[in-house]
């Protein structure tokens, strides 16, 4: 498959990849003491500046919480965990699998700052992988909710959770999985800002001072 285009380019809309956006909201912080995705950012919440920047990127966008009421105000499809109380992995399975496209790319909603040329990229090098996941360094940092999955990704999830699994990372051997390195992030993304998270109230604070010279439409 051809490469998406950047911006600038010419790549007809019929020769790209037709995938999901979904974004995994919902839950309680217990270093932030509320649920994030609905933190005031911005003049909007931490959501709204996220659709924002995702508008028509994908064929549609859910969102994966357990808490439906709180989002119906976003106008867009809600589901809940097909495997309850089994944490991110879990998230991550009902995220695959409420896509209804093969593919599908996995937002966290407390990563505010959207490349959208890296999360191009990232879905242009999905149709031969299972999944493509950046990888800032060894181990630990893999970015598994910036990242693009596919419906074969399922079995071995499901598996892993059978097994009593729950780090999100544990089906990762059964699987093809394409890292995408820093040094393949940082044309996109000099600083790697797209990966900055928000935990903590003062993470939100130091969000705030990094949007700054960001408009807000944008």
């Amino acid at each position: 498959m051809k490469s998406m285009s950047l911006p600038g380019g010419g790549q007809h809309p019929d020769d790209m990849l037709k995938f999901s956006v979904v974004i995994q909201a919902g839950g309680k912080s217990s270093r932030m003491g509320q649920d994030k995705a609905l933190l005031p950012f911005r003049g909007t919440t931490m959501l709204e500046y996220i659709l924002r920047q995702i508008e028509g990127l994908g064929e549609e966008t859910l969102i994966i919480t357990n808490t439906p009421q709180a989002y119906q105000p976003f106008g867009l499809p809600l589901f809940g965990d097909v495997i309850p109380d089994w944490g991110a992995l879990g998230g991550l399975y009902s995220a695959i699998y409420h896509a209804s496209h093969p593919y599908c790319l996995v937002l966290a909603c407390d990563m505010p700052f959207i490349n959208r040329p890296f999360l191009e990229h990232l879905v242009s090098l999905a149709p031969k992988h299972d999944a493509v996941v950046p990888r800032l360094g060894a181990g630990r940092f893999i970015e598994p909710f910036r990242a693009v999955y596919s419906k074969t990704c399922l079995q071995p999830i499901r598996a892993a959770i059978e097994a009593g699994h729950r780090k999100v990372i544990s089906f990762f051997e059964q699987v093809d999985v394409r890292f995408v390195e820093r040094v393949e992030i940082e044309p996109f993304d000099p600083q790697c800002r797209t990966f900055f998270n928000v935990n903590t109230p003062g993470d939100l604070a130091q969000a705030e001072r990094m949007a700054a010279d960001i408009p807000k439409d944008g």
